[in-house]
């Protein structure tokens, strides 16, 4: 029998103890005694949604890979066993070994969202780990981070040993043996970090310097170790069919919140939408060989049981071979009593011909992002797409049986006006006004329209990296407005509107923007009690402002203002790929409502040609 880090008395007191036990289908086992690294994978939030990350799944397989090598895994734990940690005095520990973090090689954190980082701190606290990377000895782990956040990695750059800019598959089995060449020789933490730091992709915060200007801009990002490099290349896997993908995915044995194999046919983006981070720093499009789908199709399905696959891409309809995969899919699956899901496609005769094929029509709901009401605000956004071709695919959705659309928009997106609000309410009508039109007997009930508006947040890497953003007062007069407008909607008795938390947005605004003054203030709220920021009910704005207020920093100035095209921005030593002359020429063209074509239509030379691959080296036209 394992040996349990929690005894049978504190498990039957907390919520879900399975978060905690380890043991689930596919968990890789090694013996400790033919281990050279310890590595323990962190996702900063709880195991439901940690359990649901595909990048930690392909890490986990890549690294166990190895002889060498053992990873596992730590989730943040719940609030109730976060208690009883505390006043026992429980060091957080791993699940496959059941034991302490503190006592493993490396401890990396994948930064999905901003609104984790007091779980960051909160998981560095109960490992008994010091939380600022300066306060660490030879004896604690080496703290590093990847993920999306870790394009702009300075607000959290004083908790960690080193972050790890792009794609893991590339380099970290190269950090691995440095790590054990150093080791071997009895080599120091700082001689190891000075080694790493020479490799792309690695950033060592300790290694550079910061000097503000009085008016607390950037003066200077300086390098203060000859090992650091004067910019850190976001590492690309360009072969998408010679990399690592796990046959054994994990399987819990609580429902997580992704219960399903999920199969990556592409990464990347060719639509260039302006507000959108990942379609920017994930370039160029890379596809997955159709073959290589099918065969791992059958292989994570057969080794988990799932009932459910999904295919997972930014934008599933650019994909090539989309037609032949599915088609495939629901041939070979679908009589087997598998479901087949398709996120992020677009409405056209193919989708709506496969969803009546895998969804019950008369349950489902069609999902529209329009993220905009106006067709001036869709170019100023470069969504590439027209009122006609929503109306028309609402209406063929229609017209095949659905009778539920979500639909989503963001408000605050620059240059915003009343009119391009208006508009939200103004084209939910319209969608329903096209119900309708279908003669009475032929409708399948009433028409269900539910719309909801995020906040629009400005992340670094996209051409609206400079804009201001709205302030949470702006962001609520601006939900007011709307909501009086769909009440004068013709069709308001069908249509729901949802909305999100404004103050959350701001809090996640200074963060996406904010430079390494702000970790202190994560640092204070964290201590006042602020953990699992983006869980509603456990967010505390309160406590937020005051650490703001104690640490005389005022959000706006991270928020609230336009950036000029000289300004040193936090994150300019980090090279994507797009180059940020392509970057302010998307934001010129967004302040000028000119819709720039998508990659596969003509090159924009956005810089993303420097990796050698994916669509950059397809046949297509110049802009």
């Amino acid at each position: 029998m394992r040996k349990l880090a929690l005894n049978d008395e504190i498990l039957l007191t907390i919520e879900k103890p399975a978060r905690y036990i380890g043991n689930e289908i596919n968990m890789v086992k090694k013996d400790l005694n033919n281990i050279d690294i310890r590595f323990c994978m962190c996702f900063p939030d709880v195991y439901e949604i940690g359990m649901s990350h595909l990048g930690i799944q392909i890490l986990y397989d890549m690294f166990n890979r190895r002889e060498d090598t053992y990873c596992e895994r730590v989730y943040s734990p719940w609030v109730d066993l976060d208690k009883i940690m505390r006043e026992k005095q429980i060091p957080l520990f791993a699940l496959e070994s059941q034991e302490p973090i503190k006592n493993f090689d490396f401890l990396g954190f994948t930064v999905q969202y901003e609104m984790c980082y007091t779980n960051i701190l909160q998981v560095l606290e109960l490992s008994q780990i010091p939380i600022y990377a300066k306060d660490r000895t030879e004896d604690d782990p080496i703290v590093l981070g990847g993920g999306p956040c870790t394009y702009n990695p300075e607000p959290i750059a004083d908790f960690f040993d080193f972050f790890y800019i792009g794609e893991g598959e590339t380099v970290y089995n190269e950090i691995l043996d440095l790590y054990k060449e150093n080791k071997l020789k009895g080599g120091t933490k700082k001689e190891f970090l000075e080694k790493a730091a020479e490799i792309e992709g690695v950033y060592v915060p300790a290694f550079y310097d910061v000097e503000y200007n009085p008016d607390r801009t950037i003066k200077s990002f300086t390098k203060k170790n000859a090992h650091g490099k004067d910019a850190i290349k976001k590492q690309v896997e360009i072969s998408m069919n010679e990399t690592y993908y796990p046959k054994k995915p994990l399987v819990p044995y609580i429902k997580a919140t992704q219960d399903r194999v999920v199969l990556e046919i592409q990464r990347g983006c060719i639509r260039g939408c302006r507000f959108c981070q990942a379609g920017m720093v994930y370039r160029p499009i890379r596809e997955r060989d159709l073959e290589f789908l099918k065969e791992y199709a059958y292989e994570m399905l057969k080794n988990t049981g799932h009932e459910e696959i999904s295919l997972s891409s930014l934008s599933s309809s650019d994909y090539s071979s989309l037609q032949e995969l599915v088609y495939f899919l629901i041939d070979e699956f679908s009589s087997k009593g598998v479901n087949i899901s398709l996120p992020s496609l677009r409405i056209d005769a193919f989708a709506l011909d496969v969803m009546s094929k895998v969804q019950d029509v008369r349950k489902s709901s069609l999902t529209f992002a329009p993220e905009a009401g106006s067709q001036r605000l869709r170019d100023v956004i470069n969504k590439g797409l027209t009122e006609e071709s929503i109306l028309k695919g609402a209406m063929d959705a229609f017209n095949s049986g659905w009778n539920r659309v979500k639909l989503y928009f963001m408000l605050g997106l620059p240059s915003e006006n009343n009119e391009d609000i208006e508009g939200i309410a103004v084209l939910s009508d319209k969608i329903a006004r096209e119900y309708y039109t279908i003669p009475k007997d032929q409708r399948n009930g009433k028409v269900s329209i539910v719309s909801s508006t995020s906040f629009f947040v400005p992340k670094p890497f996209t051409p609206f990296q400079w804009s201001r953003m709205n302030t949470a007062e702006e962001y609520l007069e601006k939900q007011h407005f709307l909501r009086t407008k769909f009440n004068e909607q013709l069709n308001r008795k069908s249509i729901k509107y949802n909305w999100h938390e404004a103050e959350l947005s701001v809090l996640e605004g200074v963060f996406a923007r904010g430079d390494r003054r702000i970790s202190k203030v994560i640092y204070d709220a964290y201590k006042a009690g602020c953990l699992y920021d983006s869980w509603s009910e456990h967010f505390k704005y309160e406590l937020w402002e005051k650490a703001f207020e104690d640490n005389q920093i005022d959000m706006a100035f991270y928020t609230s203002r336009e950036r000029v095209k000289e300004e040193i921005l936090p994150w300019d030593f980090i090279d994507a790929g797009v180059t940020k002359d392509f970057l302010w020429r998307e934001y010129d063209r967004a302040m000028n409502a000119k819709v720039t074509p998508n990659c596969r239509m003509a090159c924009t030379n956005c810089g993303a040609k420097v990796f050698e691959g994916g669509v950059c080296f397809e046949e297509r036209g110049q802009v």
